[in-house]
């Protein structure tokens, strides 16, 4: 059952602190999961998140940091020693503690790493602050478990047994050749029913997936959620293990992903939240807010054209809202299908092909919509036939071209390394809405003669 915070329960603890109760504090937070502590921390002043930071054993607070939001973490940090820092950071895996000391001013962060006891958990960590945060190795961890093809059975446990007390969950067995370069995985059944004089080369499985050091990110992200893996082993450039990238991580990158996908479809171009300044909002809101100001004037100005059906058929304005919201929406549509498809790598065929299907598409849906517009407008509205026609043909127009404007542009973008979630948001928004004013009064024009 997922625990609540609520406002007694903060009321009591902030009480707790305030009275200065450590083992009452202690007593209440045992059972609690380390995210949890870090959801309540980040709910408190800092006075109290510190507080409870320094009440609580390294062993669950080296936890804590991790869940804990940067700005709590770093406040934190500021407050401890390097000393005290490195303490934190010889109870988490490899990966959990680069990124944490990647975070790190580049002083502190020399210093941090010079007050690291296990000389071995140190190199590592160094050695994964050389790679982007965005890559597998900024990814990996380093801690796994691996055996040598020319072993046996008996010789493999053995090794498997001191390896398998650095590591927290063992996903996978690999197997390695005397250069390090990865050769397979190895089977934990095989491993127990194979005799244990048996060499490792005999049984082990040569097919294993893996990723390259610079592989990016969101490719792992894939790969793992394509072929279902808990965990997926990291080589370098000659094809020696080096790491391993745990689900735990994936999820991570997945969620951030999605939430830069979902800012940039609500036109937002920063990486920011709710509590953020105004300033920073500004500066990641702004740009397209301006961007639609400007689309809307090109739209005044392209129905500025079209005075004169204005005066003449004054019914054709009633109807534009209509038509540039169906461009939007169905640009929109168009484009998050196709967004979503290039996400997941499941886009078939060619960019051709696309559109011709979704042209097939729209003009369906825009017959059917057509229809119900034409007998709407007629006998809810009263507006004759002549009107309901042209407004209905210029629906169908609209409909397809943006939802060909919707498929193109992502795939386009795409392409050329934009990420096309872009095409998601206001700039397909505002640029349907232009060519759909357009459409409409152009074809109202050719229909109706004025």
């Amino acid at each position: 059952m997922e625990f609540k915070i609520s406002r007694e329960f903060l009321s009591q603890i902030e009480q707790l602190i305030k009275e200065n109760k450590e083992q009452e504090l202690l007593d209440l937070l045992q059972e609690i999961h380390y995210a949890d502590i870090a959801e309540i921390m980040e709910e408190l002043d800092d006075y109290g998140a510190i507080y409870i930071f320094n009440t609580l054993d390294s062993e669950k607070t080296s936890e804590i940091l991790l869940e804990l939001d940067e700005e709590v973490r770093e406040k934190i940090l500021r407050k401890l020693t390097p000393k005290e820092i490195a303490e934190e950071l010889d109870e988490l895996s490899t990966d959990d503690a680069a990124d944490i000391i990647a975070e790190l001013p580049q002083e502190r962060k020399e210093q941090v790493i010079s007050e690291l006891e296990d000389v071995e958990h140190a190199k590592d960590i160094v050695d994964l602050l050389r790679y982007d945060e965005d890559s597998a190795g900024g990814l990996m961890g380093k801690e796994l478990v691996k055996v040598n093809e020319n072993w046996n059975v008996l010789t493999c446990v053995k090794e498997m047994r001191i390896q398998a007390e650095n590591v927290s969950r063992v996903h996978s067995i690999y197997v390695v050749d005397d250069e390090n370069r990865l050769k397979g995985r190895l089977s934990l059944k095989d491993l127990l029913t194979t005799s244990t004089k048996t060499p490792i080369s005999e049984v082990y499985i040569p097919k294993v997936d893996y990723v390259k050091v610079d592989t990016k990110d969101v490719e792992v992200a894939r790969i793992m959620q394509k072929y279902d893996l808990e965990a997926i082993p990291v080589v370098d450039e000659l094809g020696r293990l080096v790491g391993r990238i745990t689900i735990d991580d994936i999820i991570d990158v997945i969620k951030d992903e999605a939430d830069k996908d979902y800012q940039l479809a609500a036109g937002i171009s920063q990486d920011v939240e709710a509590d953020d300044s105004i300033l920073e909002l500004t500066k990641a809101r702004l740009p397209w807010l301006v961007l639609a100001l400007l689309g809307g004037f090109i739209a005044v100005k392209v129905s500025g054209q079209f005075e004169g059906a204005m005066e003449k058929y004054g019914v054709l304005f009633f109807f534009t809202p209509l038509i540039a919201a169906m461009a939007g929406n169905v640009g929109v549509q168009s484009s998050a299908i196709i967004v979503q498809g290039l996400a997941n790598n499941t886009l078939g065929g060619t960019i051709w092909q696309r559109l011709y299907k979704e042209m097939r598409l729209s003009l369906f849906n825009g017959l059917i919509l057509s229809i119900i517009l034409l007998l709407g407008s007629h006998f809810l509205l009263g507006v004759e036939y002549i009107i309901g026609i042209t407004v209905a043909i210029a629906l169908i127009s609209v409909i397809v071209i943006a939802s060909l404007i919707g498929t193109f542009v992502p795939i386009t973008l795409n392409k050329y390394g934009i990420d096309p979630a872009l095409a998601t948001g206001p700039f397909i928004t505002t640029s349907n809405d232009i060519f759909g004013i357009l459409i409409y009064f152009s074809i109202a024009k050719a229909i109706l003669g004025f």
